[in-house]
């Protein structure tokens, strides 16, 4: 949750609050009191005077339970092998950015004092208590996954992950060749002592703690070793003496550990062990002094190789003195600690799921060009087809390249072309958005491109992408101060005759042509005139310094999304008062607002039906009586990642569509956009989505009042897969 009050009043303390009734966990030399479960339902008439206290779930343990989500994925054996392969790698990474950011703030909170509870009363502090309960869990579950379950399927399949003392000697001989070569001139092992003081250790990099021990003196020296993070993790190794291991892979850490003795040479190795830091990454950047907004990013991205510790990750084999010289070393609490059974950072999994095993794969997936930009006996232009009517595009059913991509390389070439605006957020490293706008700038086109440097983790990258773009004479904007642009529009500005016409593309996923073959999302292409004057309004606040609050058909935050959405809420629940049709329908990646999660337990009360498709976070508990016993939520994870935030009121028949979860970031702190999707037969297209997502017989997991998460359907009959569905849809119709 953002720091802000929450709306528990109660003014016990934080030692009241770890009364009776609760277990306690050690954090920091401290006794911290872990919250007993809510009960599943309210009391009898708690929830009909007003809203109950303890009516959200907590978002942290939410976006746990999506990462369990995920590891369910890898645990499938339904699933083909290297697929499970690659779901343990994302689940490794998106644990690593959840310690990175959410677990370092919930830190900085509490070593500040700053003890705001989240919305559901909890401390920072017993946040952090409950959140190092479940990771340990689900980390340990994580190993057994591949230990237990996809390594030895991949041994089975001739893919062996395999340690230095499985090695052939014929193998050890040229391995070591390869080490002497390739790897021990970049080693460069770190001794501590009075005159060494201890190294630092940069965040996610895999080491070695090793003791060695003086055999003339007999004394213990510590040192570290880092693997190597500019190679692969894995060498490949072929064994001669075993044909069915055509793929066979041995760590880096396994083959410096094989060698330590060319590091020490004269010394005895009497331990070593892999360790693993990651560190925070969350910083800010003080955008209202009066310095370059690039420099001063700059700066504080220089600062987050130094951030603090916020979890150290070891061998389940490490020793405790080693564990202690670490702890007090590395200064980390003990309750920051991972014990990992394995190998430790399974991102490297990846590795292995880029070998050439087609069979234990998806089966490749080709998106197919929309029906409305499909190649005709005499080629039509975007802009021809626009004129006709709106678009819909469905991604990654509907190929990204030649929608998107050609509607902005069309304008690019298209002499008529006057001037082309776009938002930037995240986009490929070899973009060919990017080189579009370059052209069009360089045919002497009005060209403005808002890139959003603040954009996590791909900070670097865009700050290039801005460079190049301002050198090819693009005018770059960097957004407002204070606020993220994250909304994914596109102004194109044609010269037709003696007339000027706009055309438009508003989406709920980034201009980035791989993503878009891996995130689902839509997107609206439109000619229509009021849609092209508010994207108008809009780029000349986000350039200039107009204020523009409201818009003729969008609602953009941070001025109008909640607010909008909340008031269509309320408008469907006037519907079901009067008796006629209402209900809502939500797709988005994360509900956690709580002022829109209230406006739907009030629908609920009201006996409006409402469904909700969440991917990650949610905060509300459906179906508790009294409260929210209409409302429904399921998620569905699979080959892509569902990522579109769609909105239907039914009794309004409105369809909405845009770039906000719902969140306190995207609604407070950053520039939004979601438009309505009026023509009737794309609206439909919405409906059909709806439809398949919901649908009762659709694999998913449906989130239980107590904030637990059931698969469904629950036995083996008529199951269907939705992203299977639309596939083959696709390949039926061709579209």
């Amino acid at each position: 949750m953002s720091d802000r009050e929450t709306l528990d009043q109660q003014s016990t303390s934080d030692a009241d609050r770890s009364g009776s009734g609760r277990d306690h966990i050690r954090i920091d030399g401290s006794s911290v009191a872990i919250p007993t479960p809510l009960p599943a339902a309210l009391p009898a008439g708690a929830a009909l005077d007003g809203l109950p206290e303890d009516r959200y779930l907590n978002r942290e343990l939410s976006w746990l339970d999506f990462n369990a989500r995920v590891l369910a994925l890898a645990e499938d054996p339904s699933m083909p092998l290297l697929e499970r392969a690659k779901f343990l790698a994302i689940f490794a990474s998106n644990l690593d950015e959840f310690f990175m950011v959410r677990v370092a703030g919930l830190k900085r909170r509490d070593e500040t004092g700053l003890s705001v509870r989240s919305a559901d009363g909890l401390t920072p502090r017993e946040q952090l208590a409950l959140i190092a309960l479940r990771t340990q869990e689900i980390s340990e579950k994580h190993a057994r996954v591949f230990l237990d379950s996809v390594r030895p399927a991949l041994d089975a399949e001739g893919i062996s992950i395999i340690g230095w003392s499985d090695l052939a000697d014929d193998d050890r001989t040229r391995l070591s060749v390869y080490f002497q070569e390739q790897v021990f001139p970049v080693l460069t092992p770190l001794a501590v002592d009075h005159a060494h003081p201890f190294p630092y250790i940069s965040g996610l990099s895999l080491n070695l703690a090793v003791t060695v021990k003086d055999s003339a003196t007999g004394a213990e020296h510590f040192a570290r070793v880092k693997v190597p993070d500019n190679v692969d993790r894995f060498v490949r190794v072929r064994q001669s003496e075993s044909p069915t291991a055509i793929d066979a892979f041995l760590p880096m850490e396994d083959l410096i550990s094989a060698h330590l003795d060319v590091l020490f040479p004269g010394m005895e190795i009497a331990e070593h062990h892999v360790f693993r830091i990651t560190r925070n990454a969350d910083f800010e950047v003080e955008e209202d002094r009066d310095e370059d907004l690039l420099q001063a990013l700059e700066r504080e991205l220089a600062r987050r190789r130094f951030g603090s510790p916020v979890r150290l990750e070891v061998a389940d084999d490490m020793t405790d003195h080693m564990l202690e010289l670490l702890l007090r070393e590395l200064d980390v609490d003990p309750g920051d600690v991972i014990q990992v059974p394995g190998l430790l950072d399974l991102t490297c999994l990846m590795q292995v799921y880029g070998v050439d095993r087609p069979g234990l794969k998806d089966a490749p997936f080709v998106p197919a060009t929309h029906p409305a930009f499909g190649e005709r006996e005499t080629p039509k232009s975007v802009f021809a087809t626009l004129r006709e009517g709106d678009v819909l595009v469905h991604h990654p059913y509907d190929s990204f390249s030649t929608s998107v991509q050609r509607f902005i390389e069309q304008a690019a070439d298209d002499p008529q072309v006057l001037a082309i605006k776009q938002t930037l957020y995240r986009t490929s490293g070899d973009s060919p958005i990017v080189d579009a706008l370059i052209d069009a700038a360089e045919a002497g086109k009005q060209v403005v491109a808002l890139v959003e440097i603040k954009a996590r983790f791909d900070e670097q990258a865009n700050i290039r992408w801005a460079r190049k773009l301002e050198q090819a004479g693009v005018h770059v904007v960097y957004g407002l101060v204070g606020l993220k642009t994250h909304c994914k529009t596109c102004l194109v500005v044609r010269r037709e005759g003696s007339a000027i016409r706009r055309y438009c593309h508003i989406g709920t996923g980034n201009y980035n042509p791989k993503t878009a073959r891996l995130y689902e999302d839509v997107g609206l292409f439109t000619a229509a005139p009021e849609l092209g004057a508010d994207l108008t309004d809009l780029f000349n606040s986000l350039t200039g310094y107009s204020r523009k609050s409201q818009y003729r058909n969008l609602l953009v935050a941070p001025y109008g999304i909640r607010k909008g959405i909340v008031e269509r809420i309320e408008g469907e629940i006037e519907r079901a008062a009067a008796g006629a049709t209402a209900g809502v329908r939500m797709k988005a990646n994360a509900l956690v607002d709580e002022q829109v999660i209230d406006a739907l337990y009030r629908a609920s009360q009201a006996g409006v039906p409402v469904q909700i498709v969440v991917r990650g976070i949610c905060a509300l508990k459906p179906g508790v009586p009294g409260l929210s016993e209409n409302i429904e939520v399921r998620s569905i994870l699979g080959r892509f990642l569902e990522h579109s935030r769609i909105f239907h009121f039914r009794g309004a028949d409105e369809f909405w569509i845009g770039s906000a979860d719902m969140m306190h970031r995207n609604l407070d702190r950053r520039v939004e956009v979601m438009a309505q999707v009026k023509d009737a037969r794309l609206a439909g297209q919405l409906g059909d989505l709806f439809d398949s997502a919901l649908d009762q017989r659709t694999r998913c997991w449906v989130l239980q009042p107590d904030g637990g998460w059931a698969a469904s359907p629950a036995d083996d009959g008529d199951v269907r897969d939705h992203q299977v569905a639309l596939m083959r849809s696709r390949s039926s119709t061709g579209s």
